[in-house]
This record gives C-alpha cells, sequence and structure tokens, in this order.
C-alpha cells in the first residue's frame, strides 16, 4: 500500500489520484512570491541610491553646492623672537635627556622570595660632556635602585652613578653612547642675570617628551629646600617658565641657549606649576659637578661633630640651662678638627644631662644651628683654618681649627 503524498501547503492531504505530478505548491503561490521579492529588491535599491545620494561618506548630506570653503590667507615671515624661540629649541634639545628610575624590592611568588625592579619614577637631565656624564637633581634618583636614559633618538642606555651631592640636589650619571651622539649644553653664568631677561626650559613633565616652556627671570638670589635634610639652596634663580613635575633636572636656558641653571623645585599647594620655579643656579652646578666626576663626592669641609637636633637646644633656651642658641652636639669623631683642639660633647649619664660645649661662631660667622653652619662650610675648602668660638660652662673660649673632608 502506497503512503499518501503530503502537502503543508494548504488542505487535507491527497491520494496519488487526486495530486498532480511533481507539484508540491500552487502556481498562483509561486507567482505572487516572485512579484513581492521583485519588488523588495527594487526598493532596497532606491533606498540604497538615496543612502549613497544623502551620505556620499557624510559629505553630500546637506551640502549646499554653491558654498566653497573659506580662502587661506598667507601669515608671512616667522616674527623675530619665534624665529629665535624655534633656533634655540633646536639647537638645545638633542642635550636634554629622558631618565627613568626603577626600585629594588623584595616579592614572594609560589612561596617562594625573590628581588625585582618596578618603575619608580622619571625627570630631566642633559649632557654635560662627551664622556657620557649626565647631570640632574639628586631627588630624581633618591630612593632608586637603577636608571636609564633616552637620548633624543629614542636610544635608551644603562646609567652608572658618578656622584651625589645632595645638599645641592644634584647628582651625575654616565652612559656609554656614541660621542656623536653626545652634544653638551654650552654653559652660562648666573651672577650677571637681569630680572626680566628671557628664560626657556626643557623637559619632560609629566612624561611628555621635549617640552619648551618660556618665561622670564621673575626673581633672584632665592632660597629653598635642598633634597638633604637642613641644606637649602642659595641664590637660586626664579622663573615664570612652567615648571611641572618631570621638569626635574632638565636645563633652565637664557635667549643665547646656554645653560643657566637646573630646574628644581617650584612654590605651589597642588605640586603643579603655579608660576614660581626654581633652578639652582649654573655657578653653583659648574662648581659641584666637577667635583663629583673627578671623586664622587663633594670636597665638603666639615668640624667633625654630629649636631644634636635644633629643637632640643630652643628647649634648653627657653628653660634657662643654656643663655643662648647654638650648636650642640653629642659625638666628636676620631682625627677630625673638633677632636684635635679637644672639644667636649654633651653627654647622658642614668640620672642626668651633662652639657657640652655650644658652638656660637666659625669663620666670623655666628650659627644657631646646623643648616647655618653648612652654609659657612660651602664658603671654605678642606684645610682651610678657621677660628671657632664656643661657650663651655657659660664662659666663652676661642680657638683656631682645621677644617677636613667630611666623613
Amino acid at each position: 500500500m502506497n503512503r499518501p503524498n503530503l502537502d503543508f501547503s494548504e488542505g487535507e492531504p491527497q491520494t496519488p489520484s487526486q495530486q498532480e505530478p511533481y507539484r508540491y505548491a500552487r502556481p498562483a503561490r509561486q507567482n505572487s512570491s516572485s512579484v513581492n521579492n521583485w519588488l523588495v529588491a527594487i526598493l532596497l535599491i532606491l533606498v540604497a541610491a538615496l543612502v549613497l545620494r544623502f551620505t556620499n561618506g557624510g559629505r553630500d548630506l546637506f551640502r549646499n553646492p554653491t558654498v566653497e570653503p573659506r580662502a587661506v590667507t598667507a601669515r608671512g615671515d616667522l616674527a623675530a623672537d619665534e624665529t629665535s624661540t624655534i633656533e634655540l629649541f633646536q639647537e638645545a634639545s638633542p642635550s636634554v635627556v629622558f631618565i627613568t628610575t626603577k626600585t629594588s624590592r623584595l616579592s614572594l611568588k609560589n612561596y617562594n622570595i625573590y628581588r625585582e625592579d618596578v618603575p619608580k619614577g622619571s625627570g630631566s637631565g642633559f649632557i654635560w660632556d662627551q664622556d657620557g656624564h649626565i647631570v640632574t637633581n639628586y631627588h630624581v634618583l633618591q630612593g632608586a635602585s637603577s636608571a636609564e636614559i633616552t637620548l633624543q633618538d629614542q636610544q635608551e642606555y644603562p646609567a652608572q652613578l658618578v656622584g651625589v651631592a645632595p645638599e645641592y640636589d644634584l647628582a651625575v650619571l654616565k652612559i656609554d653612547a656614541p660621542s656623536e651622539k653626545l652634544k653638551p649644553l654650552a654653559i652660562g653664568v648666573s651672577d650677571d642675570l637681569l630680572v626680566g631677561q628671557k628664560a626657556f626650559a626643557i623637559g619632560f613633565p609629566f612624561g611628555l617628551d621635549y617640552t619648551l616652556t618660556t618665561g622670564v627671570i621673575s626673581g633672584l638670589n632665592r632660597e629653598f629646600r635642598a633634597a638633604a635634610r637642613d641644606s637649602s639652596i642659595k641664590q637660586a634663580i626664579q622663573t615664570d617658565a612652567a615648571i611641572n613635575p618631570g621638569n626635574s633636572g632638565g636645563p633652565l636656558l637664557d635667549s643665547a641657549g646656554r645653560l643657566i641653571g637646573v630646574n628644581s623645585a617650584i612654590y605651589s599647594d597642588t605640586g603643579n606649576s603655579a608660576g614660581i620655579g626654581f633652578a639652582i643656579p649654573v655657578n653653583t652646578v659648574n662648581e659641584v659637578v666637577p667635583d663629583l666626576i673627578e671623586d664622587g663626592v663633594l670636597s665638603t669641609p666639615d668640624l667633625g661633630i654630629h649636631p644634636i637636633a635644633e629643637t632640643w637646644t630652643i628647649t634648653l633656651v627657653r628653660e634657662g640651662f643654656l643663655p643662648r642658641r647654638g650648636i650642640l652636639f653629642d659625638r666628636v669623631f676620631e682625627g677630625m678638627g673638633a677632636a684635635e683642639v679637644g672639644l667636649q660633647p654633651t653627654r647622658t649619664t642614668q640620672t642626668e644631662l651633662i652639657l657640652g660645649d655650644l658652638i656660637i661662631s666659625v669663620a666670623g660667622t655666628d650659627v644657631k644651628n646646623n643648616a647655618e653652619l653648612r652654609e659657612v662650610m660651602k664658603l671654605h675648602d678642606v684645610g682651610d683654618i678657621v677660628e671657632l668660638i664656643y661657650l663651655r660652662n657659660g664662659e666663652e673660649q676661642k680657638t683656631e681649627i682645621e677644617l677636613k673632608q667630611a666623613r
């Protein structure tokens, strides 16, 4: 028995005798579908044409064919001061470098302790000579375990630490780069600067490479605290050229493109530029850097004492135990000047404080704290013999003392 053919197009199942051969749908249904398909195709073509006409990549939509682009106005030559600024930047920027630092830390992974280097910070610097010495701020490197220098051609070099002078916020690095890639900055002077003359800063604020900011020298003989405790930078240059985080260690230039200072600090409540930046004067830089290159440390004269915190002295004066402010110390170092002249330190027993000598004057300058003593030391050299005035049991004593290299 044959099974009936099933047609889901319409009606009930038909027997073989009722069904037309091989027809599975009504011819009328087929014709209607073809017409609909053609209509849909034509409609799609029309829609596509309209879309292309009105969009045309977004250029012809609502376009008025009668409106043309405005004519470009010729600008003429650059102004003289623009040209000089551009030339200054092009001449000086190859001497400026980008410094990135890493710090080493202990990490734990899979129950193993290992040491790894992680990014710490970045700053600016500049090429000092063709031997590969790079000058920057001490605080750019402070706490870092390694540093890397990027030159203008984007070539990176590992840096070796040559020397640091925290009391001047200066440091020197060295890279092994071809001499033809090392273009030292021209060196100027800072003792003939005038308020109002132009100043230019080049650096990497917030990591933005080779940023030029311009301004004027807005103040001279400023003072700001250095990276080292109890030390300050004297005769600093103040500028309104924008100095931001990342500019530290970069050069401050005069209009001749000469180095006049090293950008180091800003006066700001937020940490960003507020129009008052400070630079270490180039005269100081030119004295400190050669010592760091030669010896790795500064030739730093010292009395050979370990000062007690100034707050103790102030308290003792206020309570009447000392007649005036000066420098108390709790240690003298063997082989240094203080030990040789027999200065007596302040010391304690289980029951009492025994006051030692109170230094009140060095080399003819009154000193009330260690910061003032440091400033006096900056004016002298190792080997100098200076007058020292101190109080012992309330009585003034004078002696001469030899300044020796600080330890």
